[in-house]
């Protein structure tokens, strides 16, 4: 039972998420533990709150959808599509316009119902040339002509 309770932690904290109004992190410590742990960004709880703060402004309809959600032992693996318009800057980047769809997989490890520790890996090349930030050089667009748009 605990993997299906873990599961859903995850899918509260994505679906909280997701269904902000107004964007605020009153809800937070709701999901988040005071030592938790970001692995891939090396922050803890607020280095998270200034990421998630950061990408609001930069994407302020960035919505993340759950394709699949496994369980196993305190870990839960989710498979996520990411999609947002960047009309804010983010990472010093000026606002593009531009719509993106990017695939992540996100790994949380859960300890008496909060998240104590993220791991999550996503396809960055795709994410900057989906922004305009980066594009082929003429050698990778001969090599990767349906990617070289």
């Amino acid at each position: 039972m605990l993997l299906e309770e873990n599961k859903a932690i995850v899918r509260r904290m994505i679906d909280t998420y997701n269904q902000r109004e107004h964007f605020n992190l009153d809800w937070f410590d709701e999901f988040i533990a005071p030592n938790y742990f970001d692995h891939t960004n090396q922050v803890g709880p607020e280095g998270v709150k200034q990421l998630f703060i950061m990408g609001h402004k930069g994407f302020p309809d960035w919505h993340e959808a759950i394709e699949d959600i496994i369980a196993e032992g305190d870990k839960v693996w989710v498979r996520l599509t990411y999609t947002g318009t960047h009309t804010g800057e983010f990472f010093g980047l000026a606002p593009t316009g531009k719509k993106l769809t990017m695939k992540a997989v996100a790994i949380y490890r859960i300890v008496n119902g909060k998240l104590v520790e993220g791991w999550f890996t996503n396809d960055g090349l795709d994410f900057n040339k989906e922004l305009g930030t980066i594009e082929y050089t003429e050698k990778g667009k001969k090599l990767f002509p349906q990617d070289a748009k």
